[in-house]
């Protein structure tokens, strides 16, 4: 089996909504790290030396490869990240190993092979 890592970069208050929908189109969890930063075209906004902008999550997520773009694709829908600037962003990058999800495996299986 091979895998992707989802990294989706969306705003603290989208990320039960996001979690939702990639765990309905076959994600089995996610490890997500708080309070990230970050910078888009526009430098970000302060006041007094106080960022204006609002806090990020970071979303990581290990997709069997055949669920990833699925589960890309719905992430991006839910994070408006195509309609509505500076919600955020997310990609996929190629896993060439991994361990410590073989407990996860027969259920990944089942879900490849209804889509497949």
């Amino acid at each position: 089996m091979h895998f992707k890592l989802l990294i989706a970069l969306v705003e603290a208050e989208r990320t039960e909504s996001v979690m939702k929908v990639a765990r309905a189109a076959g994600a089995t969890g996610a490890t997500v790290i708080n309070q990230a930063r970050g910078e888009g075209l526009q430098a970000p906004k302060t006041f007094l030396g106080l960022s204006l902008e609002m806090q990020r999550d970071m979303l990581l997520f290990l997709v069997e490869e055949h669920l990833s773009r699925r589960i890309l694709e719905r992430i991006a829908d839910v994070g408006e990240f195509d309609t509505r600037p500076g919600t955020g962003i997310a990609f996929q990058i190629d896993v060439e190993d991994a361990v410590g999800i073989a407990h996860q495996m027969q259920q990944l299986t089942e879900a490849v092979e209804d889509q497949i």
